[in-house]
């Protein structure tokens, strides 16, 4: 197996070396400055180009006493990351344009994920809402923000395939499908980058490339290894998606890809990278990338710097490998002037496109800092934006909306906690200043209803565990008493509740970096807790917090209702409040399949058949299926309700046998035959039926998000082409096969309607 693979990389690097040389990398004007510029810098300043420290120490008004200001005053220096504020950052960068002998400008970085000061639901969630303008408007008020606050340089977006749930960063990605993970990525980038001449425009960082999010068991930093075909088809097409947006810089990931680690891999950051997909940005590694290639075995710091260089890294984020070891690599010829040069050339040319070199200062405006970040109008666009990405995953009875008066009562361990409501990875929150469920409950309901709370339980019952999920200041107050003491003190608000909202899950750091899990339910504390709450026979609303799909095959069976909440941001108490009073009507929609238990993964719906495929009724002897659970998932990939119903006509084509490059329109009418205006997620799949290899069972190809008043239909139109149709052979040559095809319309992957066509060439 190891030998084909080997044999298919080596003709696909040679067919991409052929394909396209790299871009030219910008315009005549900017490549003379860069020229010019170079021609006047020591070795030593341009490998300071390429070292990217953390901020340290630096404190306002003190830049040029920090430890790291004498690198800078020598030219060692490139950029710093998380540094916040104008003041800090207008000190350091007058540091290196007032000391430094040829004053050239820092860049700023910051793990500006979703969103700066004001935060959006972690991307996870973001994705659900399937609304690629609301997506780019999310990534533009973040990249106004951070660039208000003096950052010119996110790390993000996350584009990362994933189809472990166990793995902690899926909610910093987009989910399981390459489709839709291509569109976000490029919504993403557009909204950060704008056309990156504006002071509002910040630069783009897509990471982590290449394919994080299939490391093996879903442990963090962990081993890939898979099939060219299999990456090109379903794991690569968001990092391109994004470099094809323009992406400015691209961000190496940890894990190995087939034996290389992907920063000392070659064939991913210059055969693809470059020469396939015409990149002309600069590559980062990750938080000491270079130095951890030791611990993969593949040399001293000064031998894996090498390597690093030579496979296309241009620069080193923290481990300063590249500023203490390659002068000397240089003089024993283990790299080239020209390869320390152009490394070089590429950092320069983004800080050329930033308008830093017009401009040191561009973003150091202490008037936009005061008026553009946390403002009323964008904590506003947050809590629509939040509420459009909540899913609701089931309403028996029409438990939801729920009616204002009366009392309700708020049970569970996030129910009162504001700390975690932004989510993971939002380093620029002000957490002291969002919302919290029951606050937002209190604020949307009014006066003419009752809002009362219990803590209910803990997180989880092991105390340890707890302190591993409860990291930078979110705490969800431990409550050390007796898990019955804490239970009945629940039961005793809840008797005087007329419903009761159960706020469950994660905390927000249960998701995340180094935050993977083996078991991925609801914690058992909580678990409890919900039982007795059921147990009273009022009815109850699961508010499910998570940063992951959880295994909660138990709760959808027993809970009547389930409102699915991710980590909404800033304003996710409001934004809750108004979903459960109805207000807004739910639209989300899944965009990763959730497993009945953890031994179905990995369980996504784009996979392929087998040649015993379980064809009707679990169980079969001698098919594809378990002893012991059905395959099928909780919640398909693509599954949300609403508080209306919709639903489909029968679908209609133009042609039941088009030819060449002829397009097909593929149609349904959808109805919403419920009592209230909602949104749908009309989706459309394809099936290649027969293929020179084995093609997914289905796969998104499109989708559109409409809007329907009560009674209202609408006929929805796809037109499709043969590029839909296009996937990488064995040959990893990107073309269309001739035969039967399957075209599916439905609310979710598992609810369609289909229709099969015979194209020809």
């Amino acid at each position: 197996m190891k030998t084909t693979t080997t044999l298919v990389l080596l003709l696909f690097v040679f067919s991409a070396v052929q394909a396209q040389q790299p871009a030219a990398g910008g315009d005549a004007k900017m490549k003379a400055f860069v020229s010019n510029l170079m021609s006047k810098m020591t070795l030593d300043e341009k490998i300071g180009q390429l070292n990217l420290p953390g901020a340290g120490d630096i404190t306002t008004g003190q830049a040029g006493n920090s430890n790291i200001a004498k690198k800078i005053e020598a030219g060692l220096v490139g950029g710093l990351f998380n540094i916040k504020s104008v003041a800090k950052i207008k000190d350091v960068q007058r540091v290196a344009i007032e000391k430094s002998r040829l004053k050239i400008p820092l860049i700023f970085g910051m793990d500006v994920i979703h969103g700066y000061e004001t935060a959006f639901p972690i991307p996870l969630g973001l994705s659900c809402s399937w609304d690629m303008a609301e997506i780019e408007k999310s990534a533009r008020v973040a990249a106004t923000e951070a660039s208000a606050d003096g950052i010119c340089w996110t790390f993000s977006p996350m584009v990362d395939i994933a189809r472990d749930p166990r793995w902690g960063r899926i909610a910093e990605g987009n989910g399981e499908d390459p489709y839709l993970g291509s569109q976000i990525a490029k919504a993403m980038v557009k909204g950060y980058q704008g056309d990156l001449s504006g002071k509002t425009d910040i630069m783009a960082c897509v990471k982590h490339y290449a394919l994080y999010g299939a490391a093996e068991a879903g442990r963090d930093y962990n081993t890939t290894d898979m099939s060219p075909v299999r990456m090109f088809n379903e794991y690569l097409p968001p990092y391109q998606a994004a470099v094809d947006a323009g992406a400015g810089s691209v961000m190496a990931s940890f894990n190995d890809v087939n034996d290389v680690p992907a920063t000392a891999n070659k064939w991913l950051m210059t055969d693809i990278l470059r020469h396939r997909w015409g990149f002309n940005g600069f590559v980062v590694t990750d938080y000491t990338g270079i130095n951890e290639l030791t611990a993969h075995g593949l040399g001293d710091l000064k031998t894996v710097s090498a390597l690093a260089l030579k496979a296309g890294i241009d620069m080193d984020m923290v481990g300063e490998g590249f500023l203490t070891t390659l002068k000397k690599s240089l003089a024993e010829g283990k790299v080239t002037q020209a390869e320390i040069d152009q490394a070089c050339r590429l950092i320069l040319e983004a800080k050329y496109k930033l308008g830093l070199f017009n401009d040191p200062y561009k973003y150091c405006d202490e008037k936009r800092a005061a008026t553009e970040i946390f403002t009323d109008a964008n904590r506003a666009t947050a809590r629509q934006i939040a509420a459009d990405c909540f899913v609701l995953l089931k309403n028996q009875g029409n438990v939801l909306p729920l009616k204002k008066g009366g009392t309700i009562a708020v049970i569970g361990p996030l129910g009162d906690t504001k700390e975690n409501m932004p989510g993971t990875w939002s380093v620029a929150a002000n957490f002291s200043k969002s919302i919290s469920l029951l606050q937002g409950l209190k604020d949307v309901a009014g006066d003419g209803t009752k809002i009362i709370y219990s803590q209910g339980s803990n997180l989880d019952a092991d105390s340890l565990f707890e302190m591993r999920a409860e990291v930078f200041g979110k705490s969800l107050h431990h409550d050390s008493r007796p898990a019955t003491d804490i239970i009945n003190d629940a039961l005793a608000v809840a008797s005087q509740a007329d419903v009761i909202v159960a706020a469950l899950g994660e905390s927000a750091e249960m998701s995340g970096e180094c935050s993977s899990r083996s078991i991925i339910g609801i914690p058992g504390a909580q678990e409890d807790l919900l039982k007795a709450l059921l147990a009273t026979g009022k009815p109850v609303v699961l508010v499910l917090f998570t940063g992951r799909p959880l295994t909660i095959k138990w709760e959808n069976d027993a809970v009547p209702a389930i409102l699915n909440v991710w980590f909404g941001g800033s304003e996710a108490g409001h934004a809750i409040a108004d979903v459960l009073f109805g207000a807004v009507n739910p639209s989300g929609k899944l965009t990763t399949t959730w497993p009945q238990n953890v031994g179905q993964v990995p369980l996504y719906y784009n996979h392929m058949n087998t040649g015993r495929p379980l064809e009707g009724k679990w169980f079969q002897k001698f098919r594809s299926n378990y002893l012991d659970v059905s395959n099928d998932p909780v919640y398909p990939f693509g599954y949300g309700l609403s508080y209306t119903h919709f639903t489909y006509s029968d679908l209609s084509l133009s042609s039941a046998n088009p030819k060449g490059d002829q397009t097909l329109t593929a149609t349904v009418t959808v109805t919403n035959d419920g009592p209230v205006e909602g949104k749908e997620v009309v989706q459309l799949y394809i099936r290649d039926v027969v293929g020179s290899i084995t093609r997914p069972v289905k796969e998104l190809k499109g989708f559109q998000k409409i809007d329907l008043k009560a009674g209202e239909s609408r006929k929805v139109s796809f037109a499709i082409t043969p590029k839909d149709l296009k996937f990488y052979n064995t040959d990893l040559k990107y073309d269309w096969e001739p035969g039967d095809f399957v075209i599916m319309i439905g609310g979710n992957s598992r609810d369609v309607q289909s229709a099969k066509v015979n194209w020809v060439k």
